[in-house]
């Protein structure tokens, strides 16, 4: 039995495109529209953020989630892993 969602393992599928930012594992309406009030409305734009955060330094990308839209340990554990397998799959 695997570990990851179901959103996560469709996300991880398949390249990204335009997928909105709701489309991650970890960040739903709530936190989607708080990401999109700063910006951060489609998931390549927070992969950008992921990525200038230096995505083998997890910490980092999830102190920052959990400070710029209030995401809790979990969600900002689910983002990042999911982000951080897609990297490994197309990057």
């Amino acid at each position: 039995m695997s570990n990851t969602s179901q959103k996560h393992r469709d996300f991880v599928s398949e390249p990204m495109g335009d997928k909105p930012i709701t489309a991650l594992a970890g960040i739903g309406e709530v936190l989607g529209g708080k990401l999109e009030e700063q910006g951060f409305d489609k998931a390549y734009v927070l992969l950008g953020q992921f990525l200038i955060l230096r995505k083998d330094a997890d910490d980092l990308f999830k102190d920052w989630l959990k400070d710029s839209c209030g995401a809790n340990s979990r969600q900002a554990d689910l983002c990042s892993s999911c982000l951080k397998e897609w990297c490994s799959s197309f990057l």
